[in-house]
């Protein structure tokens, strides 16, 4: 199987070489008529290896690629072309990843999926990243397929988030799912994607409660996501919109020992 196992490392020459071997074997594999093009991603890093594998392996997968090396060139492919994922290295030369994605949130906060690349000791970084509406992060080094299976399903959560169904009606609390808005007391709270489709998922099971895995695979649609902490940061950030006292929230609780219970 060719892959690179890990990218991210100090390992720069077996890496270079690995690249080598593995563009090689890529360029010279059949490809079988006309590619179809499954979205557009634009992969930000200021590494060149890194953002070269990255790219190459979500081309092979299907996906139209642009790259940059800094957040200023990020900045400017995004206005010239939105896309429809962006990979986000958070350690950028110049714009960091931060104010980069802060940026892309003002220009089209509900439209562009975000999933951050981030080193072992970014923990604080990372958690503000999911804070500000990342859907999605991974932890340098980390293998490239393993990338494009995450790009894969942020993207197809996406295309197929719920957009139907009635209004459903909470004490003051409306989430709408056609329209895609929620009211709170009658004023309209802006959440990203994320939130809103897992408040529309708790909304939708009153009563039951959910352990974080099983948040994961439902919301997330990751079956093989190991680090839960995302669903903790996202139901801290829905709690302090749509909860009148987020510290004692009165849809959104918490089921010690289990995970959390949507009470309607």
């Amino acid at each position: 199987m060719n892959h690179i196992t890990e990218l991210g490392t100090t390992r720069d020459a077996r890496l270079a070489s690995s690249v080598r071997c593995h563009n090689r074997a890529m360029e010279s594999a059949p490809v079988k008529g006309k590619r179809h093009v499954r979205g557009s991603v634009l992969v930000v890093d200021d590494e060149p290896t890194i953002a070269e594998v990255v790219s190459r392996y979500l081309e092979r997968a299907g996906y139209e690629v642009r790259s940059a090396g800094d957040g200023e060139l990020a900045l400017q492919l995004v206005n010239d072309q939105r896309p429809d994922l962006v990979v986000l290295d958070l350690m950028l030369p110049g714009v960091n990843g931060l104010e980069v994605m802060r940026r892309v949130r003002e220009l089209d906060r509900d439209h562009v999926a975000i999933i951050l690349l981030t080193a072992k000791g970014e923990e604080s970084d990372r958690v503000v990243g999911l804070r500000l509406g990342a859907d999605d992060y991974i932890v340098k080094p980390f293998s490239p397929a393993e990338l494009v299976a995450r790009v894969d399903a942020v993207l197809r959560r996406v295309d197929t988030a719920p957009d139907s169904g009635p209004p459903l009606e909470f004490a003051g609390l409306v989430v709408d799912p056609a329209g895609r808005r929620v009211l709170v007391d009658s004023q309209e709270v802006l959440l990203t994607q994320r939130e809103f489709e897992l408040l529309l998922f708790f909304a939708r099971h009153p009563g039951h409660a959910f352990t974080r895995q099983e948040l994961i695979d439902q919301v997330w649609h990751y079956s093989f996501y190991t680090d839960t902490s995302t669903v903790t940061v996202h139901v801290r950030r829905l709690r302090a919109k749509v909860e009148r006292d987020p510290s004692q929230p009165r849809f959104l609780e918490t089921v010690w020992g289990v995970g959390y219970r949507f009470t309607p």
